[in-house]
């Protein structure tokens, strides 16, 4: 205990923090987007099988309330811009549970923006210009552009937008990962995650921003579903020397659908024995109202600072990482 009272992070990574937060503050500014804030607190939270959340009790007698940790503030902005906030963007924290690691602290930083009347090529260009800035000193490679089909194939040699249990099962046997057939079973998004993450992900951006984009429409969450392809939706995921940095979307304004969406989301988290939650309501209300023609995206700071400083973990860029929080 003599030394556990320290940061883990050096002073030098507290002023580099400091530094790419007044640089985004400004390259925002510059363009006209308005810096909000929203509530880490709230009443509602996703249905994403894939993340869980954290729960507290709200005192006020004498009622009680379950409230959420908030795993994303999108939400919360997306009724921002329903309300005719225009284009945002926030810097803030988020939590996801049972997550620690190299690359996770259950809390962490988030910086999220949305922009109007942008679709995805759009949205890639201003992240384009947003990394270039950040690590204009640190000599990056032209950013590279990918489709996920195109690149999962090239190194698994499966495709992704037609699912085959025999041929997924058949493949990670051959590569030596026997596991993700008890992991993944029939379940054609964890097998592509799985196999995405092992076989995929570790060769992208190799000094340079990589964008994958066109995810197969199972993976669209709150994306729109391209018009072309109906079996790819329009998102795109941010990488630099392997590291996942951010995810984006050409957003989804149907209420209907994303009902839809939510409920089927809901029915995974039954078969999975996960914690029950209910569907968002006052966003369904908000994109029933009508959210304006936006794409969004967020990407991880802490992240962002460990290819910035060369560090080796999440917890050198930490002040106080959860075993010293």
């Amino acid at each position: 205990m003599q030394t556990d009272w320290q940061p883990t992070c050096s002073v030098d990574l507290l002023h580099l923090r400091a530094r790419v937060l007044g640089q985004i503050r400004g390259f925002f500014a510059g363009r006209g987007v308005l810096e909000v804030e929203t509530p880490l607190l709230g009443q509602g939270i996703g249905t994403d099988p894939q993340l869980a959340f954290f729960s507290t009790r709200y005192e006020s007698p004498p009622n009680q309330h379950t409230l959420f940790l908030q795993t994303s503030p999108e939400f919360a902005m997306k009724r921002l811009l329903a309300a005719g906030s225009g284009s945002i963007y926030q810097i803030c924290k988020a939590f996801r549970n049972g997550e620690s690691g190299r690359f996770h602290n259950p809390e962490f930083t988030l910086l999220e923006w949305y922009r109007l009347d942008f679709g995805l090529p759009q949205l890639m260009a201003e992240v384009d210009d947003l990394i270039s800035l950040l690590f204009a000193d640190y000599g990056l490679q032209a950013t590279q552009r990918l489709s996920y089909q195109d690149v999962f194939r090239k190194h698994t040699g499966l495709d992704p937008l037609v699912f085959s249990y025999p041929e997924y099962c058949a493949y990670a046997v051959a590569e030596g990962l026997p596991e993700a057939v008890a992991i993944c079973a029939g379940d054609a998004v964890l097998w592509q995650d799985f196999l995405f993450s092992h076989k995929v992900q570790p060769y992208l951006g190799d000094n340079a921003l990589c964008m994958v984009y066109g995810y197969p429409a199972c993976q669209s969450s709150l994306a729109r579903i391209s018009p072309e392809n109906p079996r790819v939706a329009e998102r795109v995921e941010l990488f630099i020397k392997g590291v996942e940095l951010g995810n984006g979307y050409y957003e989804l304004t149907d209420a209907a659908e994303q009902a839809r969406r939510f409920n089927d989301e809901l029915s995974i988290r039954q078969q999975r024995n996960q914690p029950a939650v209910a569907k968002d309501g006052r966003l369904l209300a908000a994109l029933s109202a009508g959210l304006p023609d936006c794409s969004g995206i967020a990407i991880g700071l802490d992240r962002l600072l460990m290819l910035l400083s060369a560090s080796a973990s999440i917890t050198d860029v930490l002040s106080f990482p959860i075993h010293r929080a």
